[in-house]
């Protein structure tokens, strides 16, 4: 590839870069990565604990199912006695309630071996942070837990699942704030001092760039890897052309978000003016 076609290339990254928020799930990947200090801010305020401290925490970390579907945590984090995944959803399929009690199975069974009692399980926390009210009661927070029917005794299995609406950013209250910054594209709008300095690093330095730009990369060929592992062929095929459709739309929401004018965003994604405007409909953008 020319010089001149390499910096073209690199100037579009940077834009649709500019546009990324925590709340799109490869950009907030590439954020908690390698920041304890990031997860222990987030669960701290979720769950209203600031005691919270977290001792590991992976990005993308795959959770094997030898006899069945397998599953990809955007952050799986531990404590000494606790056990957290937190979730990143823009769309509310894959926030379903059925997804979030599998991702607690996973959890669970890979955290026992063979011989253990089974009051060594941890507590856990599935926490999904959710572009929209997929519940639907108009809270800002959901907790849900087991409870005992006909009284309010709660069932001592352990199992936290949490849903938090981002689209009510409440900013004269802590989870408000760190909901705006989930939304925000900009370093300088944000509250809360850590995640900003993550931002400000991965949009405004090369070197932040550059690893977004490899993080994007190496994500992809893993889901393709592991798409062949498990022998999916045809549907690793038609999943990723399905990937490939909904990476360009995103891609074009970005744009719309960082106020590109709409003949850009056409002449650079190849889509017609009239469905970049349907997009920017259809997501409240225009």
């Amino acid at each position: 590839m020319k010089r001149e076609e390499m910096e073209k290339w690199r100037q579009k990254f940077l834009v649709i870069l500019a546009g990324f928020r925590l709340l799109d799930d490869d950009f907030m990947t590439a954020a908690f990565q390698d920041s304890l200090e990031c997860v222990d801010l987030v669960l701290q305020i979720i769950l209203d604990r600031p005691d919270v401290k977290a001792t590991k925490a992976i990005t993308q970390h795959t959770l094997k199912n030898l006899h069945g579907r397998s599953v990809r945590l955007d952050i799986h984090a531990w404590t000494d006695e606790q056990e957290f995944n937190v979730e990143i959803q823009r769309g509310g399929k894959g926030a379903a309630e059925r997804r979030a009690r599998y991702n607690s199975s996973l959890m669970d069974a890979n955290t026992l071996l063979s011989g253990d009692d089974y009051e060594s399980l941890p507590e856990s926390y599935v926490i999904f942070i959710t572009e929209t009210d997929v519940l639907g009661m108009g809270q800002p927070i959901y907790v849900v837990e087991r409870m005992i029917r006909d009284s309010s005794i709660t069932f001592q299995d352990g199992s936290h699942i949490i849903y938090v609406n981002s689209s009510m950013a409440d900013e004269t209250t802590p989870l408000g704030r760190l909901m705006h910054d989930f939304r925000c594209t900009r370093a300088e709008d944000m509250y809360y001092d850590v995640l900003a300095e993550r931002v400000r690093f991965l949009k405004e330095t090369e070197e932040g760039a550059g690893i977004m730009c490899e993080a994007m990369e190496n994500l992809a060929k893993d889901i393709a890897q592991e798409a062949k592992a498990q022998g999916m062929a045809q549907g690793m095929a038609q999943g990723m052309a399905q990937g490939m459709a909904q990476g360009k739309t995103d891609i074009v929401l970005e744009m719309l978000r960082g106020k590109m004018p709409l003949e850009t965003i056409a002449h650079m994604s190849k889509f017609s003016l009239e469905r970049v405007k349907e997009l920017g409909k259809m997501h409240s953008l225009l």
